[in-house]
């Protein structure tokens, strides 16, 4: 995916938890500004791991039936998940390079 994909709570398990290639999920609202923030970073992450890394966007106020399950308190929250388990966790802003490094241990 050249951008991140907005899926919903129905559509969670088949393109996170089954997918063949890891995924970095954002959990986000359209009123919080900390996910405004983060969104350029995360859009130009998915066109440079093009291929290799899916970044899948949640929106929490529509759809937060997953983001109960797994805890989600404060947004964003990018979940780093490979082959159906979450492996890193990030609450709020953080520099691309960090989230990129993250995503490197992914594909590790």
């Amino acid at each position: 995916m050249k951008t991140p994909i907005h899926i919903n709570d129905i559509e969670f398990e088949n393109t996170v938890l089954k997918s063949t290639t890891p995924v970095v999920v954002d959990f986000w609202a359209p009123w919080c500004g900390l996910c405004k923030m983060i969104a350029p970073v995360l859009e130009k992450l998915a066109a440079e791991y093009d291929g290799k890394v899916t970044i899948a966007k949640v929106n929490t106020d529509e759809n937060p039936e997953w983001a109960m399950k797994y805890g989600v308190q404060g947004i964003p929250t990018l979940l780093f998940i490979n082959q159906g388990q979450i492996k890193k966790r990030i609450v709020g802003v953080v520099p691309a390079l960090t989230i990129k490094a993250k995503m490197d241990g992914l594909l590790k």
